[in-house]
Parts: structure tokens; sequence; C-alpha cells
């Protein structure tokens, strides 16, 4: 027989099993309207791949993984996508998540499923990335990605959580009692892709018929199951792993890296229907229970009403809410309204005859039992003071995360303190500042990769002007050597005057070769925009001269050339004008003055007249001279008479 052994703490409620695992699994009918989410697990939501208006068949992808995290969501029955909107969901916080609706057409048409027969010959990488594709994540409640666990390989033991530990919740119980066989073929297949080379399957001994189902079904695979105490709560992936092999996983460690991982029943019933089917993760066992008279388990699809399906087990009508999942860890429901998730284990429903309101709480006496109970070996009192005071780095260091919210540490406290309600306060807060720090550093890391950048740009842009510098340099020592060249090369008894300008013509050339950009552009045309204008001035030529032609076919006088002054014709013709008008002004003046016998103007030197004007001039003042002297003479022969 197989040793087993004990974890510490742990509580003994009462089980309240029997009124829901006393009959079969039944379908659940098919609802007109599915509110399938797409948060289906721990990491982000899947992205929608479908459009409002498409019609899809049943098991077809409808929104793909987004992260590492994040699982892929099928359609869980043949229909239209009436809305892609957020709607009401299954959480604590009451907030709404985006949800694809999906109006059922009643045909259940299936897509065509692609199982995986040669899985055997297949590689764990392989399965991996197929259970990925098919939106498999763990059924116990936590919604991890089932192909991220099967990471590692080989591994010493495979352990199958079948303990279901929870009062009320009966879903694995019926499981393993009616579909063991399929159990067993998931657990063959996880098997495989792990390398386990042992598989012990643990289930609480006060489920007989599920115990004696799986020995049956396991015998042909060689697993081993092992009946486990009942205590709360030896579901947890640690406990049960300590209670079958004695290993004791410590804080911030995987228990692979002790050679042992585990999956809950129900999970690797899906990775068989998946493997071995060809069937995603659509639908799942739900307990429906509580304050209800008629208590069962029933197989809905995932995004069924929870209201369609509660109705199933005819609620009382005294209820006063309704829990997702059993009384110690599951959370009260804010919206009816939203659709089943895969994390959805149970409903129940709460009544004040059966659930007698809690008293109110009191202080805390540090009596110890929360801490005796804690399957951690945690000190439950010490993390409330740190969580109720803030304290949250305190709380940290006493391994708040090690705390799997049993709550066996709010059901034995005398004063009725809600310790798990502090934790999850706690938890949240931290993750909260977690994600704010990461975004600041995020920031701050393109931030300084922006200043890199530019600190780079500028560095590369100061070496380019840096080069370039160099080689105007260069070029500017060449040509000086050249210069040098040509007056040192200067044969003996050459001019010197030649020598010196053969040398300056040789500096010019080494100067604009250093420098031809500058001189393209002192040019201020390029090839291409010389040859324009030449052609342009081409055609004015040729349209004057045919013009100057058909002026001489028609008799007319060839058009004058353009004055040099650059005068019109009529402004030319006016200063021509104005010289005519003031030449017999200038003459009568200067006759004037010669009869005054006021010496006539000299001619200024820079007149411009030439000889012949000049002598003009003075014999017209000579006879001017002589007509004053005749009239001189004449008026004193005429006085002495009168």
């Amino acid at each position: 027989m197989m040793p087993l052994f004990d974890f510490p703490g742990g509580i003994h409620p009462p089980e309240h099993k029997a009124h829901s695992s006393a009959v079969p699994i039944r379908l659940a009918p098919l609802p007109p309207q599915l509110h399938v989410a797409l948060r289906q697990s721990m990491g982000n939501a899947a992205r929608p791949c479908v459009a409002v208006g498409d019609r899809v068949a049943k098991g077809q992808l409808i929104a793909s993984a987004d992260g590492r995290l994040s699982a892929a969501v099928h359609a869980p029955t043949s229909g239209v996508i009436s809305a892609i909107a957020p709607q009401p969901f299954a959480h604590p916080s009451g907030l709404p998540e985006l949800a694809i609706t999906l109006d059922s057409d009643g045909e259940e048409r299936w897509i065509d499923r692609q199982p995986l027969h040669d899985w055997p010959q297949r590689s764990g990488a392989e399965i991996r990335d197929f259970l990925a594709q098919m939106g498999i994540v763990g059924l116990g409640g936590a919604v991890f990605p089932s192909h991220l666990k099967l990471g590692v390989s080989p591994l010493e033991t495979l352990v199958i959580n079948g303990a279901e530990c929870e009062p009320y919740i009966s879903c694995d119980d019926r499981l393993m009692r009616e579909r063991a066989d399929a159990i067993c073929d998931g657990i063959a297949v996880t098997r495989h892709a792990l390398q386990a080379r042992q598989v012990l399957i643990g289930i609480e001994d006060n489920k007989p018929q599920a115990i004696a189902a799986m020995q049956a079904a396991a015998a042909a695979h060689g697993f081993s199951v092992v009946a486990v105490p009942t205590k709360y709560p030896s579901g947890g992936a640690k406990q049960l792993i300590r209670i079958l092999t004695g290993k004791a996983i410590p804080h911030g460690v995987r228990s692979t890296e002790h050679g042992v991982q585990c999956f809950n029943v129900a999970t690797v019933y899906a990775i068989g229907r998946a493997v071995l089917h060809g069937e995603p993760l659509i639908s799942r066992i739900v307990t429906l229970t509580g304050a209800v008279d008629a208590a069962a388990n029933v197989e809905a699809l995932i995004g069924t009403p929870l209201d369609r399906l509660l109705a199933l087990a005819q609620p009382h009508r005294d209820r006063k809410e309704v829990v997702m999942g059993g009384p110690l860890m599951g959370f009260t429901l804010p919206d009816l309204a939203a659709g089943l998730t895969k994390a959805g284990n149970c409903l129940l429903v709460k009544s004040p005859a059966l659930f007698p309101p809690r008293p109110p709480a009191q202080a805390c006496i540090r009596c110890g039992d929360c801490a005796s109970a804690c399957p951690v070996s945690l000190q439950p009192m010490d993390l409330f003071w740190f969580a109720k005071s803030k304290n949250f780095d305190k709380a940290q260091q006493w391994q708040l995360f090690d705390c799997i919210e049993c709550g066996a540490c709010s059901y034995v406290c005398p004063s009725q303190i809600p310790l798990v309600d502090y934790y999850r306060f706690a938890k949240s807060e931290i993750w909260a500042a977690e994600r704010d720090k990461n975004a600041a550093n995020l920031a701050r890391q393109r931030h300084e990769f922006r200043q890199m950048r530019l600190q780079r740009d500028k560095a590369e842009k100061a070496q380019r002007l840096a080069d370039k510098a160099a080689q105007a340099a260069a070029r500017q020592t060449a040509s000086h050597s050249a210069a040098a060249n040509v007056a040192t090369n200067v044969a003996p008894g050459a001019d010197p005057k030649q020598a010196a300008i053969a040398a300056a013509m040789a500096r010019a050339a080494a100067q604009r070769e250093a420098a031809p950009l500058p001189e393209q552009h002192s040019n201020g045309l390029n090839d291409a925009k010389q040859a324009a204008i030449a052609a342009a001035m081409a055609r004015a030529a040729a349209r004057k001269t045919a013009a100057d032609e058909a002026k001489a076919a028609s008799g007319q006088p060839p058009a004058p050339p353009p004055a040099s002054s650059g005068l019109d014709d009529a402004k030319q013709a006016s200063i021509e004008a104005a010289m005519a008008r003031a030449a017999p002004r200038k003459a009568a003046a200067d006759e004037a003055k010669a009869a005054s016998g006021q010496p006539p103007a000299p001619p200024p030197s820079s007149s411009g007249l030439d000889d012949a004007k000049q002598a003009a001039i003075e014999a017209a003042m000579a006879r001017a001279a002589a007509r004053k002297a005749a009239a001189d003479q004449a008026r004193a022969n005429q006085q002495p008479d009168s």
C-alpha cells in the first residue's frame, strides 16, 4: 500500500455534496443566445476574429489568444454573431467584459473536426501547440493555460487531482463516476506529453464510487488511484502533491523543479476530447446546488446565461444571492445575466435558512486558530494587520502570495473577521502598484532610448561634417603641392612671370577641383538649363529675322536698332526737340553779351565740340563784334550834327 503524507492545518467543514452528486449529469438545453466572454483565462482577453453578422459553426475559432497566458475562444454552437460588445461578467468586481453574442440556429452544426490520432508519435511541443489552439485551460478554478504546464519533460510524477475538497461541489465526482475511461484517455495523452514516469490519481475517500470507477478504468493504463483522507483543502495542488509524494513545494518554486506536475480531472478530460476527438473547450460540467429543489450537475455550453442555467435547479423563492464556486473560495455573482465561463464549476444558491448572516466582525484576539488552520503555514493574523494598515511591503515579506485563499482561516476565526477579503484587497493593490511601476519603467526606457537616438544622430552628423572638412583640407593641400611642383618644375632660364602665371593657374585648377559643388552653384545653371535658354534665344532670333524679312517684302523700312541708352523712340524725340529749342536761346544770350561788351563765355573745355564747330563759333563771334563796332562808329558820327 502506498504511504501517504499529511499537510499542516486544514479543516473539516460539512460536505453537503450528496444534494447534487446523487443524480447523473444531464445536458443543459441549448439557449437561444449565448454571451461568450473573451476573457477565459488568467491572461489577456482574446481578440475577436469574427464580425457581427458572420455565420459560424460549432467549434469554430471566434477569438484568438492574445499573449502567453491568454486562451483561444471557440463557438459553443452554430449560429450567427449578433453582437461584440461589453456584457455582464462573472467576476467579483461586477465590471463588464467584452463578449461575443451568438444567436444559435439550433442545428448544432460542427466544423470539420481534426483530432490528433497519431498523438503517440507526436512530440510534447506539437501536443502543446495543438492544445493552445483548442483553448484548453485548467478547469479546477485557476483557468491557467494547460499547454504551459506541459513545457517540462521528462517528469518523475504526474498527479491527477480528483480530490474536489470544497463543500457542495460535486462536478468532478460525477465526471469520474460516469466518464472514467475518457479521463484516463486524457491522462495518457498528458503523460505522453510530459514523459512522466508514474501517474498518481488522488481522490478523497468520501467518493467511493468515483474511486471504484477510476480504478477500473486506470488499470488498463497502469495508473495508480489513491484514496486520500477527506480534509479541506486537500484539493490544492501543493497540498495534494504533499499527500501523495511527501514533497513540500517551497515558496517561489515550481512543482516541476521537484519533478511533479498536477492536473485537474476535468482538465485532462478536456485534453482527451481535444486530442482524440478534435473538440475545443466549449462546454463544462457545472454543479447547481444550495437552496434549490433540483440540485444536479449539468453539462452546459460556455456562454450560457447563468440565470437560464440556474433555472434548471429551481431555486427557492427566499434565495438571497448566488455564488460562483464553493462557500469557502467562491464569490457572489453581481449579475446573473453573465455567460458561463470556463472557470464556472458551481452555482451555489444562498438563502438565509441555509447560510445565516455572518455575525459582525470583532477585534482580533490573536488566538492563533487561523495559523493552526492555515495549510501553507502562514500567520494569517499578521497578514490581516499588514493588509488593514496597507503595509503591503511587509505583507509580501510574510509570503502573502503563498496564500491560496482557501478560506480556512476565516472559517475558524472566532471574531468572524473576513480574513480572505483583506488578503484579496492587499494582492489587488500590490498588482495595481506593480502595473503602474511597469508602465513607468516602460515610459522611462522609451525616453532614454529617444535621448540615446538623438545623441547618436548628432554624433553621426558631426562625424560627417568632420570627414567632409578633412577631405577638403586634403584636397587643398594637394593643390598647394601641385602649384609648388609647377613652380619647381620651371625650366632654368624660363620667364619668371610665365612661371608665376602657370603656378597661379595650377592653384586655381586645384581649387576648382577641391570645391566642385560651389563652382557649379556659381554658374547658377546646369547644362540642361543652359541648353533650354540657348534654344529659346535661337527661337527668338528666328522669329525676329522672319519679321524683318516680312517688313522688307512689304516695303516698310526695317525697325531701327534699339538705342544703347535703352530709351524708346518717343522719349528720344522729345529730348532732341528740347535741345533744338535750347540752342537758339543760347545763341541769343551770347549775342546780347557780345553787344554789351562782355566777353563771350569761354568755350567749355569739356564741351566736346569739334574744331569745325569751334571755328564756326569764333567766326560768328568775330562777325558780331564787327557789327557792334560798326554800329558804335555810326552812332558816334551822328552825335555832332544833332
